[in-house]
């Protein structure tokens, strides 16, 4: 496994990757699994928690998340100190698609790891029902609703050379893409 480096809009380079459509995957063996590790490992290390292939330069229908919203261990107490347990629930996705969503729709503040230290509100479908394969090529089926249904429809964004941020007004757009070149500067001559 490896981390590797994302890419971040305030770079024309990076930009004109991120807004490709990706190809679909033929069938997902060992080199689709390498792929989902890294990137895995790379969104831990951001810290995120969903990333697209695309994320990272690579242009396969590929995408990782984790919520952290899996069962907790049988011998932790997730009420025991107050605070909530963030338990490990990494999921990977491969050709995703939505096939339904609902008319109603939700409010979610949206980041991006391609667009560093930027959070705005989106709306999106509030319930999608979703198609994917799996990390070992089965075809799931399923709805999905909550956060679940807003990341999945974010990194779904991604693989069709969407940004969340062309969800927004114009100045709006504008002004995340100055904060983000003022972050990385930032960034840089530290």
């Amino acid at each position: 496994m490896a981390i590797r480096r994302i890419l971040t809009i305030d770079n024309a380079a990076d930009l004109g990757v991120l807004k490709q459509v990706s190809k679909p995957v033929d069938a997902v063996d060992d080199g689709v699994r390498a792929l989902m590790d890294d990137m895995l490992e790379t969104m831990y290390d951001a810290p995120g928690i969903g990333l697209a292939a695309v994320q990272i330069g690579d242009l396969r229908r590929v995408v990782v998340m984790d919520l952290g919203d899996g069962p907790p261990p049988a011998d932790v107490d997730p009420a025991a100190d107050g605070e909530e347990v963030r338990v490990p629930n990494p999921r990977f996705f491969v050709n995703p698609e939505v096939l339904w969503a609902s008319d109603e729709t939700y409010c979610y503040e949206e980041g991006c790891l391609s667009i560093p230290e930027y959070f705005d509100e989106v709306e999106r479908p509030a319930r999608v029902r979703v198609a994917y394969l799996d990390r070992e090529g089965q075809r799931i089926e399923e709805e999905i609703e909550g956060l679940y249904a807003v990341c999945f429809q974010h990194e779904l964004d991604h693989l069709n050379g969407v940004l969340f941020i062309d969800h927004l007004s114009r100045l709006r757009r504008d002004r995340a893409m100055s904060k983000v070149r003022k972050t990385m500067r930032l960034r840089e001559d530290a």
